[in-house]
């Protein structure tokens, strides 16, 4: 059994066996959680893996489908980190997840620097956000937007916490792309597989993947594209591959 508070609700995480805790009025995760789960490298048997800005804890949830490795989730707002903790408690996952309240630009002392195989990150997308759209919903703005840490933050603690050869792995907004770039290569990240995806064939992208390796040799790659809808409005075979493990 799980306690569930105000218009919270326990769904099915996809096609996996596995329940989440989401609420619409303070975070629901989105198909960007979903693709960076599936698009960042894993090790099989063995690693530590870090996602920051973990939410309600989709990432780690998904990542430990593909990994025995251990993973941590650091969540800043204490609603969507308890969220996460119920999460990982109902699934049982507790010896393989542990979630940190916190910031992420305490982590690296917190943790270690250089101790880590891979972190992810489904960072905030949007750099400025008005009093009046804090006020509204403090939960998602905080989420959306760079109030507690921004893209370069990110990008620095990630590349403080991996090991030399470690992996990163982002999922942000196209327009974003020149920054990530440049900030990755500033803090000893290489860009080494970027993909586009994109709402619908003939749109422009609306979303990047892209992993970096610290310290790694220049040798971008960039990957097929991905479109998420058919022109009927229904998701493309590779879309429901990665949502629910099939294309009918």
């Amino acid at each position: 059994m799980v306690k569930l508070y105000d218009d919270e609700r326990l769904d099915y995480l996809l096609n996996e066996n596995m329940r989440i805790i989401q609420s619409p009025s303070v975070f629901a995760f989105s198909l960007d959680a979903v693709l960076l789960a599936k698009f960042a490298y894993m090790p099989i048997q063995k690693g530590n893996i870090v996602d920051l800005c973990t939410g309600n804890g989709v990432i780690p949830l998904l990542l430990s489908k593909r990994t025995k490795g251990k993973i941590i989730g650091v969540e800043i707002q204490d609603r969507l980190y308890d969220m996460a903790k119920r999460s990982v408690q109902y699934n049982g996952l507790e010896k393989q997840i542990e979630l940190i309240h916190g910031d992420i630009k305490d982590m690296p002392k917190q943790l270690g620097y250089s101790k880590y195989d891979v972190v992810t990150c489904n960072p905030p997308y949007f750099p400025t956000v008005s009093e009046e759209e804090i006020n509204k919903n403090r939960h998602l703005a905080i989420a959306r937007h760079e109030i507690y840490c921004t893209l370069e933050d990110v990008i620095r603690v990630s590349s403080q916490l991996l090991k030399q050869g470690g992996k990163s792995a982002f999922v942000h907004r196209p327009g974003r792309l020149l920054d990530i770039v440049m900030l990755m290569r500033q803090y000893r990240l290489e860009p080494k597989r970027l993909r586009f995806v994109y709402p619908k064939l003939g749109k422009e992208a609306n979303t990047i993947l892209i992993e970096g390796i610290k310290d790694g040799s220049p040798d971008l790659k960039i990957l097929p594209p991905l479109i998420v809808y058919r022109d009927d409005d229904e998701y493309t075979d590779e879309v429901k591959q990665i949502l629910y493990g099939t294309s009918l």
